[in-house]
């Protein structure tokens, strides 16, 4: 097996540190010298002075010549010179691979949509296999990625995931366009993620309510999350029926169209917090479970009972049900039919 070169780089230590600053003052290296500065024997003065030569901090000047202190920054240089022809060459493997399999792509595309022998819906329970076909479908993607994303603010460690996957398609000339609910603008990760995404040319817009999550490439691959269970990822299925994929991407095109522009930078959030409130007030007119509207939402059930407690104060209401009617009865929203599905609609009580 190949040994790492990192391994097998000398290392810096403090005698190393002390071997060198003694001999910039003498302007010279012997060993029987560093030895009894140092107070170590000749296998550690020759060890130092080994590890020094390797780092490009002792030059020869001649053959019959101890070695001098040379230059930290010019043997930076040198140092750094090989790692860098070393990085290049990498970055041209990887071009090449990329030239490579995108020229042959099409090869690809044109069997599978003549015999059709992949299926149009794939169900992918395992969130890792998800990740990669995720990244798969990133990389593939040439024109155009439309992502849904309900609830509050996505966690960082998602984000941080995204975000470098995103920034390779937007420099390609990919469009993006990227949809959260209202919630979502408060969050911090949120916010930075969406100021690195729109820089690079995406839109980013909110809404009221976002039912599913859901993400599209080019109007041909849509990755539909399953139901997530406890605390566990969700699987997925990739879709790549056209007619169902051109369905999704209508269907969710049009609440785009019905959404509010974000920018990330604006640190208004008042029209927001009002439409936000809005909603509350319609939801609690239904007689919707705290929960649930908050849920529904996207937003921490402890946030929506704050509001829920200013809205009570402002309609001099006792009950949350009271101060939905009331805001109903003054044409502050329209009601909606109660619903009484899955537990959801409260206590009458």
């Amino acid at each position: 097996m190949a040994t790492s070169n990192r391994q097998n780089a000398p290392k810096l230590d403090a005698s190393c540190v002390a071997a060198y600053d003694h001999a910039v003052r003498r302007g010279v290296f012997t060993d029987s010298d560093i030895a009894e500065q140092l107070s170590c024997d000749a296998a550690e003065a020759a060890r130092i002075r080994t590890v020094l030569t390797q780092m490009r901090l002792l030059i020869f000047p001649g053959t019959d010549q101890p070695p001098v202190p040379a230059n930290p920054e010019v043997a930076e240089a040198e140092l750094s010179a090989h790692l860098e022809a070393g990085i290049s060459e990498r970055r041209e493997q990887l071009a090449q691979i990329h030239r490579q399999m995108r020229s042959i792509a099409p090869i690809y595309v044109k069997y599978r949509q003549l015999h059709q022998t992949a299926p149009t819906v794939r169900l992918v329970e395992d969130p890792a296999e998800v990740r990669r076909e995720l990244a798969a479908a990133t990389r593939s993607c040439t024109s155009e990625a439309f992502t849904i994303q309900p609830g509050g603010g996505r966690s960082p460690e998602a984000l941080n995931e995204a975000v470098a996957r995103d920034t390779a398609m937007l420099e390609r000339g990919v469009t993006m366009r990227i949809l959260y609910q209202h919630t979502a603008r408060a969050n911090l990760a949120t916010r930075t993620y969406t100021r690195k995404v729109t820089d690079l040319g995406a839109e980013v817009r909110t809404a009221e309510e976002i039912y599913e999550r859901l993400i599209i490439f080019d109007r041909s691959t849509a990755f539909v999350p399953q139901e997530r269970v406890g605390g566990r990822p969700p699987g997925a299925a990739i879709v790549t029926d056209e007619t169902t994929v051109g369905h999704l991407w209508r269907m969710h095109d049009k609440m785009w169209l019905s959404a509010s522009p974000y920018d990330p930078r604006d640190v208004e959030y008042t029209s927001t917090s009002e439409e936000i409130k809005t909603s509350i007030l319609r939801l609690m007119a239904t007689g919707l479970k705290d929960d649930v509207i908050a849920r529904k939402l996207g937003m921490a059930t402890r946030t929506c009972r704050r509001y829920m407690a200013g809205i009570m104060d402002e309609l001099g209401a006792t009950s949350r049900f009271q101060a939905g009617v009331r805001a109903a009865a003054q044409g502050l929203v329209k009601p909606e039919p109660s619903p009484q599905m899955d537990g959801e609609a409260a206590d009458s009580s």
